[in-house]
């Protein structure tokens, strides 16, 4: 029953990348850049509430008032694609920090394009990290909030990576605060195609205050803090030591 449910799944979230590509895309280059986010996120709206629909997956945020007015960085876990859909619609307007290779995607990476994302070379790390930091700081002052995921890839429930410091640098270097988001999405939009039924829960932390603390420091909470909420929400056990984790990338 999971097989056929997430097949259907899948054949809605590909006509809505069709349908929303070929609607949205004429539309979209004529709209100011906020009104674009609002446009775009009837797509996500669409994705998540198809697979609750099709697959029985429903979800649960705890702690949706503490998200900030003003621009922050969120920082979140990277279990699936689902929360790279669902925090588009937790805190808008967004861009998010992706590998570059996702804007050459027909329709969905054109209409990625349009929401002023931050794309990174992963072959060029030194690179890729000032353009981070220098894409980062501007988005904010425009008035933009960032999504970084800082373990800088996926990482499947019950595994565990160091966190990179480049949201915590953005967030310092312009006074805004970190948005900390814990999720165990990976537990129902895994890396396998088929969907498993359940509840996947969300829960988002205190805003961290940055404005005269060290990117490290601010680094060292939000880390303790997603890791502490994982252990409550994950069905999957959390590593029993830091000391194991595997070193983080660049986002993707």
């Amino acid at each position: 029953m999971n097989v056929f449910r997430s097949i259907i799944f899948y054949i809605g979230y590909f006509l809505a990348i069709l349908v929303s590509g070929l609607l949205m895309l004429p539309v979209g280059f004529a709209l100011p850049m906020h009104s674009r986010f609002r446009l775009f996120n009837w797509h996500n709206r669409f994705i998540v509430g198809w697979l609750s629909v099709t697959c029985g997956i429903r979800y649960h945020v705890t702690g949706r008032e503490r998200v900030p007015e003003g621009p922050c960085v969120v920082l979140a876990n990277h279990q699936s694609e689902w929360e790279t859909v669902y925090l588009q619609l937790l805190k808008t307007p967004i861009c998010t920090v992706l590998k570059k290779e996702l804007l050459n995607i027909p329709l969905f990476g054109w209409g990625v394009r349009l929401l002023r994302p931050i794309p990174l070379d992963r072959s060029k790390p030194s690179a890729a990290m000032r353009q981070v930091l220098s894409h980062g700081k501007q988005r904010l002052e425009e008035g933009l909030s960032v999504l970084i995921f800082p373990e800088g890839t996926r990482v499947p429930p019950g595994q565990r990576r160091r966190f990179n410091k480049s949201g915590a640098v953005i967030a310092c270097r312009t006074g805004v605060p970190v948005l900390p988001v814990a999720h165990n999405a990976g537990e129902r939009w895994g890396r396998h195609w088929v969907k498993q039924p359940g509840v996947l829960n969300v829960v988002v932390g205190e805003p961290i205050e940055t404005v005269g603390r060290k990117p490290e420091e601010v680094m060292a909470e939000m880390e303790a803090w997603i890791e502490g909420t994982l252990n409550e929400i994950s069905e999957v056990p959390r590593p029993a030591s830091p000391d194991r984790a595997a070193p983080a990338e660049l986002p993707s």
